[in-house]
């Protein structure tokens, strides 16, 4: 459904990774295997919820906390230089688009933006290697451009901006508590999506209590909602 004063929205913004590409399934292989030669070990679902949907300033942040805690030492200066060229080299060889998300985003008639914590760069590669980018470009947003990341609303401000819509009638799809909230915290209606290859069983309920208006769990059943817009 959509908020009670939305009937139909003006334009919708995605998040790209684990909604647009499959994405965070290789970034999170890669991430946890890589911070358990520094010390630092978590459990998916854990590592799922805390820190998907967080830039890379946030991402450190977060991580060099844990580290002085359980470690002692602050997080190893090398660390987000070796995961992103991890994650690069995954990409470039495993990247897929989300099962549907083409078909879906092609078949969608409104205005539409990517609004994104990922570096500016490797978002807009990550939509070339999928073959996604023509279908959103020049609208793809990276939180590189505003001042505060998500959970904060500036990058999804961004985006309705430069559509020039007014955010409370945009709708948002997200599959991170952080991008929910940041997406809730802009006025925008929420859907929540499962349907990416790191979502676990608990993934469609996380989402729902960060306060989304909807999970939807494929983009087949996303498809069909956009049919009615």
């Amino acid at each position: 459904m959509l908020s009670a004063d939305m009937q139909s929205p003006a334009a919708v913004i995605f998040d790209c990774d684990g909604v647009l590409v499959d994405s965070e399934i290789l970034a999170i292989e890669v991430e946890i295997a890589l911070l358990a030669e520094y010390g630092l070990t978590y459990a998916p679902a854990d590592y799922h919820h805390r820190f998907l949907g967080l830039n890379d300033a946030a991402y450190q942040a977060a991580l060099d906390l844990d580290a002085r805690d359980r470690t002692g030492r602050p997080l190893a200066a090398d660390f987000l230089h070796r995961a992103h060229t991890q994650r690069w080299d995954a990409c470039q060889t495993r990247l897929v688009e989300v099962p549907g998300c083409a078909a879906a985003v092609s078949a969608l008639g409104l205005p539409k933006a990517v609004a994104s914590s990922s570096g500016a760069d490797f978002l807009r590669e990550k939509l070339r290697l999928t073959g996604l980018l023509a279908a959103f470009d020049p609208h793809v947003y990276s939180a590189d451009l505003v001042e505060r990341a998500k959970p904060h609303p500036d990058i999804f401000l961004h985006a309705a901006h430069r559509l020039d819509i007014d955010p409370a009638r945009c709708l948002a799809i997200e599959d991170s508590v952080n991008g929910v909230r940041a997406a809730l915290a802009a006025g925008m209606t929420v859907w929540g999506f499962s349907g990416g290859g790191h979502v676990d069983a608990h993934g469609a309920a996380r989402l729902a209590e960060a306060g989304a208006h909807e999970v939807v769990e494929t983009w087949a059943e996303a498809a069909q909602r956009f049919a009615g817009f």
